[in-house]
């Protein structure tokens, strides 16, 4: 198994994950760009999602975690009437070498902040409104 050039994710304890890491570096043709995260970036990346001062904030970390780390996000609306942030539905797509926390803590980081600071919410709420 050859070593990429840079610093990557140490491996989860065996059972704990099913990210496919190992996977992932054997395949000479794979994109290692989510291999890039580690766990220290991880904790930094999820404080600047906690911290999002607004939409556009938001809208730039979706982009470079696109452009970045290959890990894309799908920020959805209910069509329904949305009364909380439970009517916003944020996933990240699932991706061979990202693990199922890192998944999970994503959504949680943003959600934390659109209850920071609910103009978040409104405005993405406004976005693909009939106002808009």
């Amino acid at each position: 198994m050859p070593t990429p050039p840079f610093a990557i994710r140490t491996e989860c304890p065996p059972g704990a994950c099913v990210c496919g890491r190992e996977a992932l570096l054997n395949d000479p043709n794979a994109d290692l760009r989510v291999l890039h995260l580690t766990r220290d970036e991880e904790k930094r990346l999820l404080q600047r999602l906690e911290n999002l001062v607004s939409l556009p904030d938001l809208r730039h970390l979706e982009d470079l975690l696109k452009q970045q780390l290959g890990i894309e996000l799908t920020i959805s609306v209910s069509p329904n009437e949305v009364r909380s942030l439970r009517g916003i539905a944020i996933l990240v797509n699932e991706q061979v070498g990202l693990c199922k926390k890192t998944r999970q803590a994503i959504p949680a980081a943003i959600k934390k902040s659109m209850e920071q600071r609910p103009e978040i919410a409104f405005d993405l709420l406004n976005e693909g409104s009939l106002f808009s």
